[in-house]
Parts: structure tokens; C-alpha cells; sequence
């Protein structure tokens, strides 16, 4: 056993040490690019008018409520006491990825030995690893990321607390699927696998299909669930552009030939709109079935995968193994 795993670490470790420098490279340009951009989009985001914040977060939910629902649950119960702590945590986390980028590109161009070579092109792999390694413990302020850390992980307790009564309805709804289902495997399908296949796998073919139907139950219930999410997020959302497009109308000065009042709530429009919205937001859910279609999502992976690590947490938390 231990032949097998040294074996392992020998043909792994060459390859961790031939993508160190490559690597370093790419998250040397990648991270701080990010971060750039995050800042100046939440510079952008805060000069925007409320009315067109509040016209863009209606889109959002009307069109998409149904596709991330567990999503936009966690963010709104953040946004109901978390939020800022989260947005400071994020913010002390990226200062410290700054200066230790920062520190990194210092360290790359020293030239110690002065023979005209920055000194890590002319280290092993190994080297490279642990001499930056090394960089980050020297740099970093341990103190303010286990703060920043022990805040976000707060927060997220107290969120997924909140999502696990939230969908509990729908957690049991797939358990009672799932039992449903496990009747009629129980009685025939299992009987006629076991026949089928050797003897000394009989005992798989139970434990197999419990799995196959508590997957089957999860996507039905949780198909049902995005159903509701997005019929009433459109609804939400369609209230939203509506009376940020009567707001919009009354910041611009326009009337639209006296249909729009100085007061949504003197006209109709606003109403009409949200009806409109909410129509054509349900819709459009339904008709990708609740999914990002692709190429679109290859773009938004990251939104795909927090839906379905919160799904699987809230899950987890109920005791329900999948």
C-alpha cells in the first residue's frame, strides 16, 4: 500500500512542481485583475440612480428568480443582516491578496546574485513553492483574515439557517417522492437486476437504486420548487421595473402625454407593467426549464455552482443523505 501511494505522490509531485511557476504567473495577472474590476464595479454600482438599481435587481428577479432560487434566498436573508459584514470581510480579504501580490512582483524581479537573471527562473519548482509559500506567511496579517473568514463563515451559518427552513417544505416533499418510488423498485425492479447480474453484486443493486430514486425525488421537488420561486420572483420583479419606470419617467420629466403622473400611485401604468413583466418573466423561465441555456452557462458557472453547493448544504444540514 504505501509502494502504491509513494508511487502516486513521486508521479504527482513533478507535475505540481512544473506548474508552480506557469501558475503563479496566471493568478499573479488573474487575481488582482479581478479584484480591479470588483472595485470598479462596485464604484459604478454606487453611482448609478436607486430608480435604475432598483429597474436592473427587478430584471434580474423576474427573469432568473426561478433559475437560482436558493441563490437569491441567500442573498436576500444576507441582505437582511449580513450583508455589510460580508462586503467589510471581502474587503479586508482583498487587501491582503493585494499587498501579497504586490510583494510576489517585487520578489520576482529581485536579482540577487546580480548575474542579470531574476532569481526564480533560476530555482526548481520545489524552490519556487517554498520560497513563496514563505512570502505569504511573512506578508500576510494572519489576525485579519482569520477575522475576515470567521465573519463570512458567521454569516453564512445564520443564512443557511434561515434557507433550511425555508425549503424544508421542499427537502420533505423529496423524501416522500423518494419513498414512493422505493415501493415499486423494491418489488420489482430490484428482484429482476439481482437475477441479472452475478450473485456476489445481489447487494449492490438496493443501495444503487435508493440513490437513483432520492436523485429522481430531489429534481422533481426541487423542479417544483423553482416553479413557485418563479412565479412569485416575477411577480416581485415585474413590481419592481414598474415602478422604477414610472419613477425613471418622473426623474427625466417625462409624461408620456399625461399617462404618467407625478405619483405611481395615481396611474395605472406601473400596475399594467408589472403584469406584463411578470407574464414574460415566467415565461421565459419556463421555457428554458430553469436552466441557463448554453453558451450563457459557461459564463455564469459561478452563480450555477453556489446554487448547487447551497442546495446540497441545506440539504446535508436536514440530516438527508444524497
Amino acid at each position: 500500500m504505501s509502494d502504491g501511494s509513494e508511487a502516486t505522490g513521486g508521479g504527482l509531485k513533478p507535475i505540481v512542481q512544473s506548474l508552480a511557476k506557469p501558475l503563479g504567473a496566471f493568478l499573479t495577472w488573474f487575481i488582482p485583475t479581478v479584484i480591479t474590476q470588483g472595485r470598479k464595479a462596485l464604484e459604478l454600482y454606487r453611482k448609478l440612480p436607486q430608480n435604475f438599481i432598483e429597474f436592473m435587481i427587478g430584471v434580474i428577479f423576474c427573469f432568473f428568480g426561478g433559475v437560482y432560487p436558493t441563490l437569491f434566498a441567500a442573498v436576500q436573508a444576507a441582505e437582511n443582516g449580513g450583508r455589510k459584514t460580508v462586503m467589510a470581510a471581502i474587503h479586508d480579504l482583498a487587501n491582503e491578496v493585494t499587498i501579497i501580490i504586490d510583494e510576489s512582483k517585487k520578489d520576482d524581479a529581485k536579482d540577487e546574485d546580480k548575474d542579470g537573471k531574476a532569481d526564480v527562473t533560476e530555482i526548481s519548482g520545489s524552490e519556487y513553492l517554498q520560497r513563496k509559500t514563505l512570502l505569504v506567511l511573512r506578508k500576510m496579517n494572519p489576525d485579519k483574515i482569520d477575522k475576515a473568514m470567521y465573519s463570512i463563515y458567521r454569516v453564512w451559518l445564520a443564512v443557511a439557517a434561515v434557507l433550511t427552513l425555508k425549503f424544508a417544505k421542499t427537502i420533505n416533499f423529496a423524501l416522500s417522492i423518494a419513498e414512493f418510488l422505493n415501493r415499486p423498485c423494491d418489488r420489482v425492479v430490484t428482484p429482476v437486476l439481482q437475477a441479472a447480474i452475478p450473485d456476489e453484486y445481489d447487494k449492490w443493486v438496493p443501495v444503487v437504486l435508493r440513490w437513483i430514486t432520492k436523485s429522481i425525488a430531489m429534481s422533481i421537488a426541487w423542479y417544483i420548487q423553482s416553479i413557485q420561486s418563479a412565479f412569485t420572483s416575477a411577480l416581485i420583479g415585474g413590481v419592481m421595473i414598474g415602478r422604477s419606470f414610472v419613477q425613471f419617467c418622473n426623474y427625466r420629466g417625462i409624461d408620456l402625454g399625461g399617462l404618467i403622473p407625478e405619483k405611481h400611485e395615481d396611474t395605472m401604468v406601473d400596475e399594467v407593467l408589472s403584469y406584463i413583466f411578470a407574464a414574460l418573466g415566467f415565461y421565459f423561465q419556463f421555457s428554458i426549464g430553469f436552466k441557463v441555456p448554453s453558451p450563457w452557462n459557461m459564463l455564469l458557472w459561478p452563480f450555477n455552482s453556489a446554487e448547487y453547493y447551497i442546495r446540497w448544504s441545506i440539504t446535508k444540514k436536514t440530516g438527508i443523505e444524497i
